[in-house]
């Protein structure tokens, strides 16, 4: 992006219309400053919330022609009509608004885009670049550490393959610097023929550590035949020098080799660096496909289901696919389409911009690249009618949750609340988010729980605001935090509901959890919100449970019923995110150190004094003169200590 971009924001200074003409009058307003320049702009609904955003070559053209709404489709007559604001960025080139354009939707997610929504990073493989002995490991997210990065790889289990042949054919450690400085004979690795032994002195030199180091690099980058040639005619002369032992180890190494290539279902040596994509789309939902080669290797697939896009060609969607994508991830050197792209020549040059390097896009009609395109679209085909089916069973269930709990229709967000502690400590609440789609993880939230329900704004509370362990209290903080911020945001987005309101809430408990719900629902003035209670049967068992209503007497399911069983699924997938939240923070508070509270006492201060006292308890008890006898700690460090943990001495 440009650093001589121009920013131009404006807001709306008329009422809003209803009508597409009113939409289009809104818009019109902005085309007498609009510069006939590259950029992107954004449709502004009521409250500012992003309705679309769009690039264009030249900004004032392409937004005339949302000022002539009776030329448009259904559904961009609606988003005109919403439209209540417009805001603009200027950029040097299209590819660059295409780059700011993907970034946006990503971060704004507007309601007339095709979205991507994929909340998960890939895999990868690191080999460090910070040791005398590099090793290799498994690394998901943001590339912080100094190395060499090999992936995407489409799931853990392929890395954690390429790991174990990384471990046979080459003996690459993989434990922690820490312990393997602290090593004074090897492992049980060692023992095992999985890893050379570079933490002790005389099994292997730095040089041979490295040269396995450097065919290990040539493995990841594809180039496996000519290692397995090498160790061929090492192993041959090992042989033939009746070195029998030595020989059994090259033996051993080409055969994890072997292996690894044995696992490869499509490995054309015609591809080194590419992604495949592949779309199919049927009934109104969309599927694309991603097999993902690196050096000549198949590293796995991945299907993505585009939302939003119902109504839009194939080749709009797959270029919202690549704008959104890569801009998250790095692209190949090449991608196989499908489709034809309608801007490919625009994709292209962003893509370049992205990878600092030119990236070939090719729709393949013959040969090796036309059969791995053919295999992906097998592949999505096969994907799509999977989430299908699953999709319609789970609209059914859905109808089911509705009639049962009384609902005018299906929900669309079911809302599924619990809460973990042991005796009191490390309390944490959560709520998980289900619907048309199954369960929504980027909408899970955690709320570490503060202990006191009447404490003033933008304190964090006191562990004496309730008694340990009273889960009422603990599910009346919960709702309460849950309720005051969804009315916040309806009052930003002038009163209205958004999205993220739920239709219906589900509660880990019976009547008294569901009172508690309801009291907090009654002080806060919030109705149309259906809520139940979901209590264990009398031996806590499956199959038996009971759902509270208010006002109602409890309901039982037969323990056969496909709405019980969605129910238990909901239930057990909020017990599970719980106590995974509460062990986090029970880890997190193991390991903070009082020393951690202290003002302007940092790391090498911390290190020094724990050096120096033993344990955090002891720098707790020790006087003034101690504590200034620590190196690196002066006097008026000491006195700032010494004061924390006596304050008024």
């Amino acid at each position: 992006m440009s650093d001589e971009k121009n920013t131009n924001a404006h807001a709306a200074e008329t009422e809003a219309g209803s009508g597409p003409e009113k939409g289009a009058d809104v818009i019109a307003r902005y085309l007498k400053t609009l510069p006939a320049k590259p950029g992107v702009y954004r449709m502004l609904g009521e409250g500012g919330k992003a309705l679309y955003v769009g690039k264009a070559k030249d900004l004032k053209k392409r937004v005339s022609s949302y000022t002539k709404p009776e030329r448009q489709s259904v559904r961009i007559r609606r988003m005109v009509a919403q439209t209540r604001a417009m805001e603009f960025v200027t950029t040097h080139t299209e590819a660059e608004a295409l780059l700011l354009e993907s970034n946006l939707i990503k971060k704004l997610a507007p309601r007339y885009n095709i979205l991507l929504r994929d909340d998960k990073s890939f895999p990868e493989i690191l080999l460090t670049a910070d040791h005398d002995f590099p090793r290799v490991l498994k690394h998901r997210g943001a590339r912080k550490k100094g190395g060499e990065y090999f992936g995407p790889f489409a799931s853990v289990w392929a890395v954690n393959e390429t790991l174990t042949v990384l471990q046979r054919a080459f003996l690459l450690r993989t434990c922690t610097d820490s312990v393997f400085s602290g090593r004074t004979r090897p492992c049980l690795l060692y023992q095992i023929k999985r890893c050379s032994g570079p933490c002790v002195e005389g099994l292997v030199s730095q040089a041979d550590y490295n040269q396995l180091v450097d065919e290990a690099r040539q493995f990841l980058e594809g180039k496996s035949q000519d290692i397995q040639k090498r160790l061929a005619v090492l192993m041959q002369a090992a042989s033939d020098a009746q070195e029998f032992e030595k020989a059994a180890e090259y033996r051993d190494r080409i055969r994890a080799l072997t292996r690894i290539q044995q696992h490869q279902d499509i490995n054309p040596g015609t591809v080194q660096d590419a992604d495949v994509v592949a779309l199919v789309q049927k009934g109104g939902l969309n599927c694309v496909q991603v097999f993902f080669f690196r050096g000549g290797r198949n590293f796995g697939n991945r299907a993505f289901f585009p939302s939003q896009a119902k109504d839009a060609d194939a080749g709009d969607v797959l270029e919202a696919f690549l704008g959104q994508f890569y801009a998250q991830h790095l692209p190949p050197r090449e991608i196989l389409l499908s489709h034809k792209v309608p801007n490919s020549t625009l994709v292209a040059d962003a893509l370049l911009v992205r990878a600092e390097r030119k990236v070939k896009l090719n729709r393949p009609s013959r040969g090796d690249r036309a059969g791995l395109v053919s295999h992906a679209l097998d592949n999505a085909r096969d994907a799509l009618a999977r989430r299908s089916a699953e999709r319609a069973t789970q609209e059914k269930l859905l109808e089911d949750m509705a009639q049962l709990f009384d609902l005018d229709h299906p929900p669309q967000r079911i809302e599924v609340y619990d809460n973990s502690h042991v005796s009191g400590t490390n309390a944490v609440g959560a709520m998980i988010v289900a619907g048309p789609e199954g369960f929504r993880k980027n909408a899970y939230r955690k709320f570490n729980i503060r202990g006191a329900a009447n404490v003033p704004e933008g304190e964090s509370g006191g562990a004496d605001g309730f008694a340990p362990g009273d889960d009422y209290a603990m599910m009346r903080e919960v709702f309460t935090r849950r309720f005051k911020r969804a009315l916040k945001d309806a009052e930003e987005n002038g009163g209205a509901r958004g999205g993220d309101w739920p239709d219906l809430v589900l509660v880990d408990g019976g009547k008294g959890q569901l009172g508690v719900v309801m009291g907090v629902l009654s002080e806060l003035e919030i109705d149309g919100v259906a809520v139940a209670g979901v209590a264990k049967g009398p031996d806590r068992n499956a199959g038996r449970e009971r759902i509270f209503l208010p006002g109602q007497a409890p309901k039982q399911l037969h323990e056969r019923d496909p709405v019980l069983y969605f129910i238990q699924r909901l239930r057990d997938e909020a017990h599970r995110f719980a106590i995974g939240a509460h062990r986090g923070r029970r880890t997190k508070a193991q390991s903070h150190s009082k020393l951690d509270d202290i003002p302007s006492i940092g790391a090498k201060r911390k290190k020094a004094l724990l050096h120096h006292f033993g344990s955090a308890k002891a720098v707790e008890e020790a006087g003034l003169v101690d504590l200034e006898a620590v190196d690196g700690i002066s006097k008026s460090t000491a006195r700032r200590i010494y004061d924390w943990f006596h304050p008024g001495a």
